[in-house]
This record gives C-alpha cells, structure tokens and sequence, in this order.
C-alpha cells in the first residue's frame, strides 16, 4: 500500500470484522427505535452507567460501543470505521483488529467514567452524609457543596424536591423532626440514584479514536480530505485532533460529548500498539 495515499474501498470489499461491526451497529439501532414503541429502554439496558448506579451491569462495557444516540452520531462513526477500520483490518488481520477496537472501546469508558467519578464522588460524600444522619448541618453542608439539578430523566424527582425543602424547613424549625429526617432520607436516598444514574455513554467513538490513532501511526504520510477538500498528512489531522479534544475536556464543554473519552480510546491504542512493537522486538531480538 501506498505511504502516501490511501482510499478506503467499497462495501462488498470490506474486511470482515469492519463489515460485521457495521452491521451489528445498524441492527443495534434499529433495535433501538423499535424498542420505543413497546417502551423498553434500550439505554438504559446496554448505555454504560456508572458503577455505583443500579443500572449498571458489565456487560455495558461491551454493548454501550454499539449504541448510538442518533442516526448522525451512528452515520459519522460507522463512516470513520469504514474509511480508517478497513486499513487496519487489512494491515494488522482481523483477530488483531478485534482486540485493538474493542480494548481501545473499553479504554476509552474508563478514562471517561474516571473523570465522572472525580466529577461525582465530593458530592456524593455530601449526601451519603445526609443520609446516613439528616441533619440541619449535613443538609446546609450538602446545598453549599452541591446544586440540586435535574432533568427528563426523572420528572417525578423534581417535582418532589419542592416537598423537601418543606421537610429541611421542619427540621430547622424542629416541627415533627422525626417525620421530617424520615422524609429526607427516603428522599436522598432516590436522588443519589438518580444522580449515580444521569451519566450513560453510547458510541462507538473512544474505538474510533483509537482506529484514526492507528491509521496515523501505520499510514503517517497518507493524506485525510478535511471536509472532503482540504488535503492534510494522516499524523498532523491526528494530533491536531487530539490536541482539540483534550481542549474542549478541560474547558468542561457541555456539548454532550464525552472528549475523555475519545482521548482514552486513543490513549489506550497507543499503549497498545507500542506494548505490540515491544513484544514484536523482542521476539526477533531472541
């Protein structure tokens, strides 16, 4: 293959393992809509969910790579797959293909759910405190540490919170305490589930990143078509690229995008593939 062009091949031709998780990814989202009409929530079953939410399972760590948000989330990444996957699959084979996507995959849900344990866990120490004694002082404790927020997750909640507030007033005015710490408690005890249960990541992007990491280490001078039009070497569009992400993840973006997580993809496939040039090193040095 040439070092310094490359033009990803049509469907028919696709490895196998690019064409399967292609595949599988469209089934995946049809699935998805179809679920909606009997009111099964597909994200809530394979999304990955933080691991102190009831929700989540491990088998997360799998099945959230093949859901997607929308049809342009699904489009844009099953597109970089087709275009960046089928040099690798072809370069490396399709055991080795496999391994990288689906570490880079898991690579990349660590890296994010870190940052959202980072996020999470100051805050979470504020309302087990509540819950475990709910008094005057752990509650003020927990409003100057924490906003209470909510959205469509759980309409219920909100509604609810306004009774709260009620039940701290009591506390404070020491009216019916009993009653009123009985009614916090159970209280708290629902919004730290469905503050654990709010982050839910789908997509296959944290191995895509790692896919168009690879394709900038195998295939460095290869030219990648910005926009289609503007023409640019496969190892600066990759580190330019990083570079934005790890800019729009500091900045704490609030694009809905998981930027922690395309960086671990990548990060993890680096990793990767120099533990592969070492382990391949050594075996021609023996």
């Amino acid at each position: 293959m040439n070092d310094n062009y490359y033009s990803p091949q049509g469907f028919s031709i696709l490895p196998p393992a690019v064409k399967n998780i292609l595949i599988i990814n469209g089934l995946f989202f049809l699935a998805t809509i179809a679920a909606q009409r009997f009111g099964i929530d597909m994200y809530g079953l394979f999304g990955l969910h933080f691991y102190e939410s009831e929700l989540f399972h491990p088998h997360q760590f799998i099945t959230y790579m093949f859901m997607h948000g929308n049809f342009g989330h699904l489009f844009f990444n099953m597109f970089a797959l087709w275009m960046f996957g089928s040099a690798i699959e072809n370069y490396w084979g399709s055991k080795r293909f496999l391994i990288y996507y689906f570490i880079t995959g898991i690579g990349a849900a660590i890296a994010h759910y870190a940052i959202v344990a980072w996020e999470l866990i100051p805050a979470l120490r504020y309302i087990d405190a509540c819950i475990a004694d709910p008094t005057v002082a752990n509650i003020q404790a927990l409003a100057q540490h924490h906003r209470f927020a909510f959205d469509g997750f759980n309409s219920e909640l909100a509604l609810g919170f306004e009774h709260f507030k009620q039940y701290v007033t009591q506390l404070e005015s020491g009216v019916n305490t009993a009653e009123a710490k009985s009614a916090v408690n159970e209280y708290l005890i629902q919004y730290r589930e469905y503050y654990v249960s709010r982050p839910n990541i789908v997509g296959a992007s944290g191995s895509v990143f790692g896919l168009l990491l690879a394709f900038g280490m195998m295939f460095p001078n290869s030219l990648i078509y910005v926009y289609f039009l503007i023409p640019v070497k496969a190892k600066w569009f990759v580190i330019v690229y990083g570079l934005i992400e790890l800019i729009y993840g500091i900045s704490g973006t609030a694009d809905g995008v998981a930027h922690f997580a395309h960086l671990g993809g990548m990060l993890f496939g680096l990793l990767l593939i120099l533990y592969w040039k070492k382990k391949a090193k050594q075996h021609w040095e023996y």
